[in-house]
């Protein structure tokens, strides 16, 4: 296998004008990823387990497709500089494990870093970019999430271009997910390079708050949301903001959870879970597995919801304009306490210069439904009265109605 490998990257020629594989990621990816949970304690049987679960739960049918393995699968690079596994944690391979989680109709997806090193500390692909390429599309990898760290001197556009060029010349469509934290703006020039970018640090369970470790920090699930705002205008078909991994079912209130769902929801972002799948209370379920709310996430437009309404710390009001017409509007309650609402449609205008929106509620009826409760309520014809909980959401989808 390794002279086979050396063999095809000997034949590989410069990349000269490669593009990344296009036709992939029209729709936020979802899937399951190891780190938010389990970090490094990752084995075949543990990922294995993982794509059972997606399966049985039902969260494959509600389109969940990827399985992705973060950080510490890595062993250590032979004698050629070829990445292998951890032999204990991985004693058939990666080969084996991905033909597994195949077998399953999912995907697989691993994880690597533009740097020297792994932000574990495990060898990274700087300077074996195309060794690895070459090695992925062996073991069949239809993911690749690649990560920041023990990269000094290096360029972010630069690095993450070149890994570009290597999967494209391995030849095996994979979805490119750039984690690169936000730091370099990846929003203004990765739209050709990846099919995803991270816009910020990384994510913790909690609603509010920061964790600083020095020269990065940690962010609650609002400061996260707080920084997507005037991005919309770069997400599409192809290409998200990724505002990082859901982490749903990891120990925050249900109502928290809830709130933290349907905003990545309306924020186009991908949805993929964080959580141990296979220990999901009923409440976790009902949250990941709810396909009207899902369905705003996976809108074929694509456009990435924004807030038109209410101030910052208080109640927002955030629309996602949706195929046929349709409208998605939620309402965030920040606030520990529950907020008393009523909202008089016909006197909003949402306009929107980044995803060129411009609506005047008044020149139309919509059909109300409540996308948590499942109720039908109403029409914008009268105002809407509403009481949501604290730290909640209210989210509806509005159905235009036929003219009279």
């Amino acid at each position: 296998m390794r002279i086979a490998l050396l063999t095809v990257l000997l034949g590989l020629t410069s990349a000269v004008g490669a593009q990344k594989f296009h036709g992939l990621a029209q729709t936020p990816p979802m899937g399951w990823n190891s780190w938010n949970k389990f970090a490094c304690n990752v084995s075949d049987s543990l990922v294995r387990s993982m794509a059972d679960a997606m399966v049985s739960s039902g969260m494959k049918d509600a389109g969940y497709t990827y399985i992705i393995m973060d950080d510490c699968w890595h062993g250590t690079r032979d004698s050629l500089g070829f990445i292998r596994p951890n032999p204990v944690h991985f004693p058939n391979g990666i080969k084996a494990l991905a033909d597994y989680i195949h077998s399953k109709g999912l995907q697989f997806g691993i994880y690597s870093c533009a740097g020297n090193k792994t932000c574990a500390g495990h060898p990274g692909s700087r300077g074996h970019e195309y060794q690895d390429a070459v090695t992925y599309a062996s073991w069949g990898v239809d993911y690749l999430k690649y990560d920041w760290c023990n990269t000094d001197g290096l360029s972010a556009r630069g690095a993450y271009t070149t890994m570009r060029d290597a999967l494209q010349t391995a030849g095996r469509p994979v979805v490119f997910s750039l984690c690169e934290w936000g730091t370099s703006k990846p929003w203004e020039w990765a739209g050709d390079v990846g099919h995803l970018w991270r816009t910020t640090g990384d994510i913790y369970n909690t609603f509010e708050g920061e964790v600083s470790h020095g020269d990065w920090s940690s962010w609650g699930v609002m400061a996260i949301l707080d920084q997507q705002k005037g991005l919309e205008k770069y997400a599409g078909p192809g290409h998200w903001n990724d505002p990082d991994m859901l982490e749903v079912g990891n120990g925050m209130p249900v109502n928290e959870d809830r709130a933290h769902f349907s905003m990545w929801c309306m924020l186009a972002a991908p949805l993929i879970a964080g959580n141990d799948l296979g220990r999901m209370s009923r409440e976790t379920r009902q949250i990941l597995l709810n396909r009207e709310v899902i369905a705003i996430d996976q809108d074929p437009l694509g456009i990435q919801g924004f807030q038109f309404d209410g101030p910052d710390d208080s109640l927002q009001v955030f629309a996602k304009p949706l195929t046929g017409g349709d409208l998605a509007v939620c309402f965030l309650n920040r606030n520990r306490e529950p907020f008393s609402l009523t909202y008089d449609w016909k006197e909003k205008v949402i306009i929107n210069e980044g995803t060129g929106t411009h609506l005047n509620l008044a020149a139309s009826t919509y059909r109300i439904k409540n996308l948590w409760t499942g109720s039908d309520d109403g029409t914008t014809a009268a105002p809407l009265s509403a009481v949501i909980p604290g730290r909640d959401v209210l989210l509806l989808r509005l159905t235009r109605q036929p003219a009279n």
